[in-house]
């Protein structure tokens, strides 16, 4: 409904978060690799139960994710679910978003991921900005995946305030290498201090702080083009 009043893409997700909050009934300590991607094909082929609307059709996820480790490794149910996504992915042709946080975890999920049969291409490890190095970075993009930027904005911690100056280097270096088709730029808006009702940044950050300090920086019009629009287009578009 949202959707249809504002003209904006909400696009939903499938798959489960991380482990601290799988929920009882999804039954991940218990479920088979493969039983938990049928749970997800059948949600990207079929729609969510419970979504209809008046026309009695239902809400299909336009991605897998967003997807994580709690820690800076992989549980065994949480590599369990990244397989069940990974052979998700490569049966219904939708990417995967993930949950990265302040280490290099986001490597070792992008290898699981890829031994279940995802294409690299259609993987976007998260909170990749969180983790600013650069190596790191080449790492995931050399192996054909992308990263996302998205802590921007965020204040709650002294490298979230201050770190951003860091981020602006690493995506210079990263567009000088010709990476500008794998980096993609977002606001992870997840608790009510970051809404400017409340004293926080809100959801303009990145279009009225963050992209005119990279146009400070010598970052084109066309290159910040590929980055916000056309790379987001090619990760939601369901491939062939």
């Amino acid at each position: 409904r949202i959707a249809r009043r504002t003209g904006l893409h909400v696009v939903m997700g499938t798959g489960w978060y991380r482990q601290p909050y799988y929920p009882p009934e999804a039954l991940v300590d218990r479920r088979s690799v493969g039983e938990l991607a049928d749970v997800m094909i059948r949600e990207l082929e079929e729609g969510v139960a419970g979504s209809e609307d008046e026309a009695g059709e239902r809400v299909r996820p336009g991605i897998i994710g967003e997807i994580g480790c709690h820690k800076p490794w992989l549980t065994a149910q949480e590599e369990r679910v990244f397989r069940a996504c990974g052979r998700a992915s490569r049966a219904t042709g939708m990417a995967v978003t993930t949950h990265a946080v302040m280490s290099p975890v986001g490597l070792r999920q992008l290898e699981v991921l890829e031994e279940a049969g995802a294409d690299p291409s259609r993987v976007v490890i998260g909170h990749s900005d969180s983790y600013p190095v650069l190596d790191h970075w080449l790492a995931i993009v050399e192996r054909g995946a992308s990263i996302e930027c998205d802590f921007l904005g965020m204040s709650f911690t002294p490298m979230e305030r201050r770190g951003e100056p860091r981020v602006i280097e690493l995506i210079l270096r990263m567009l000088e290498r010709g990476f500008g088709d794998r980096l993609l730029l977002s606001q992870d808006v997840c608790d009510n201090s970051q809404l400017t009702f409340y004293g926080g940044n809100g959801y303009t950050y990145l279009q009225e702080t963050f992209l005119p300090r990279l146009r400070e920086r010598g970052v084109s019009e066309a290159e910040i083009e590929r980055i916000t629009v056309e790379n987001p287009r090619r990760i939601l578009t369901i491939a062939g």
